[in-house]
């Protein structure tokens, strides 16, 4: 299995597919034959992961100028009004939101507290499209994917995991 390596100051490594490529992020100190080993392990992991980003990818393509301008345009009327709604609940502030293009990364959080979403999202039911509003927003108080961070999500919406799933399973 081929695979691109990246080494950083991580702790642990990490295993993501981009556009139909592994990449592997290991720590500097990692040697070839325990990152090699990793990716023997997450093998299946590995090879339903680029089935579902491919068929993601796929899905996506096909989406015509004038329905994506106004998906857009439904995107910010929508994210607007429901991040005001749970920023308010949560007790949180943003700086700014912006609608996106991303055809993977269906939301963000900066540490400078801008949040985005893309505009395929509004292709989800509305109960992933509230998750990912959570999601993004538990990340102004958490700016990683530990415990504490779904637990915040979890105070805000019990059922995080079902729709989580219905994200992931498109």
């Amino acid at each position: 299995m081929n695979y691109k390596i990246i080494y950083s100051d991580r702790k642990s490594i990490g295993i993501k597919i981009k556009d139909g490529k592994i990449i592997v992020m290991a720590p500097k100190r990692a040697t070839l034959k325990l990152i090699d080993d990793t990716v023997k392990k997450h093998n299946a992991w590995i090879e339903k992961a680029i089935i579902r980003e491919k068929a993601s990818r796929e899905r996506f393509e096909y989406i015509d100028s004038d329905t994506e301008k106004e998906l857009k345009w439904l995107a910010k009327i929508y994210f607007d009004e429901k991040l005001r709604y749970y920023s308010n609940i949560m007790g949180l502030t943003y700086n700014k939101m912006t609608v996106t293009s991303a055809k993977t990364r269906y939301g963000s959080c900066s540490s400078k507290k801008n949040i985005c979403f893309s505009y395929r999202l509004m292709l989800f039911p509305e109960s992933v499209r509230e998750y990912v509003v959570v999601h993004e927003l538990a990340h102004l108080l958490e700016m990683n994917h530990s415990k504490k961070f779904y637990s915040i999500i979890e105070k805000y919406m019990p059922d995080y995991k079902e729709r989580r799933k219905l994200l992931k399973s498109r």
